[in-house]
């Protein structure tokens, strides 16, 4: 395996031109979580989160147990039950989405179902009905469809019959010969 020499390695922080990176602000994918040091290192919880790249070309069902952004295309289905699901800028979706929140920085055409919070941001853009608990929608989106904020409703009990008494019916009396004629 392939290991870069220590002695070629640019600063800290800095990439190979000697040029900090810039830090995302904070709410975005790749920022630095709470807590974390000027370099971006997170000395909080990590949380795993894929990248799908601009040039990236999804058509199917994207399935997955880890938060996911995308910059790229995907059609088709996407399904993050327990995850965070953000579509970044340049992030073009034409897909059936379930997750467990929604960020919208790019354009989505297709129904959202969400099982805590759909947010669409300044330049983000939705065609498609969404369902979620909590929704925001800031100035300068755009969103054309239906919004469903039910919320989780308890497990109704399962509903009980009437208790009805049942009696036993006692067998019908012998029948006795009849002595008619005799």
């Amino acid at each position: 395996m392939w290991k870069r020499d220590e002695s070629v390695r640019p600063p800290a922080g800095r990439d190979a031109g000697g040029v900090q990176p810039p830090v995302p602000p904070a709410g975005l994918p790749g920022a630095p979580a709470q807590g974390a040091d000027i370099e971006g290192r997170r000395h909080m919880e990590t949380r795993d989160v894929v990248n799908i790249g601009k040039s990236v070309v999804i058509k199917g069902e994207l399935n997955g147990s880890e938060d996911l952004t995308v910059e790229g295309h995907v059609e088709g289905r996407i399904e993050l039950k327990d995850h965070v699901l953000t579509i970044g800028p340049h992030g073009k979706i034409k897909a059936e989405i379930h997750a467990k929140s929604v960020i919208i920085l790019g354009e989505v055409t297709g129904n959202i179902s969400a099982s805590e919070k759909v947010d669409i941001r300044d330049n983000g853009s939705v065609d498609g009905d969404i369902v979620a608990p909590r929704v925001a929608i800031a100035e300068g989106a755009h969103f054309r469809g239906s919004v469903d904020m039910q919320r989780k409703a308890a497990p109704a009990p399962a509903p009980t019959a009437p208790k009805v008494e049942v009696k036993p019916v006692p067998p019908p009396a012998p029948v006795q010969p009849s002595k008619a004629g005799v």
